[in-house]
């Protein structure tokens, strides 16, 4: 008897710790991609692209900051 309730604490810790990676995982994938990057003009032209100021959105076009916002 005594061995079954610790193999059944063994399992649940396991299966808790478990959950809780998976959730750090999941918390620092949505943090990653829902934050918005925004250049600097220069930082863009570094990069190779073209800082569109003027264009809706100002946005980075080419290089390695394309698509990312000029701030």
């Amino acid at each position: 008897m005594r061995i079954r309730r610790i193999l059944a604490a063994v399992v649940a810790t396991a299966a808790l710790a478990g959950l809780g990676l998976t959730g750090a995982a999941t918390a620092t994938a949505a943090t990653a991609q829902g934050a918005p990057t925004y250049v600097t003009p220069s930082e863009c032209r570094q990069g190779g692209g073209t800082p569109a100021i003027n264009e809706p959105g100002n946005y980075c076009k080419g290089g390695t900051h394309d698509g990312e916002q000029v701030d």
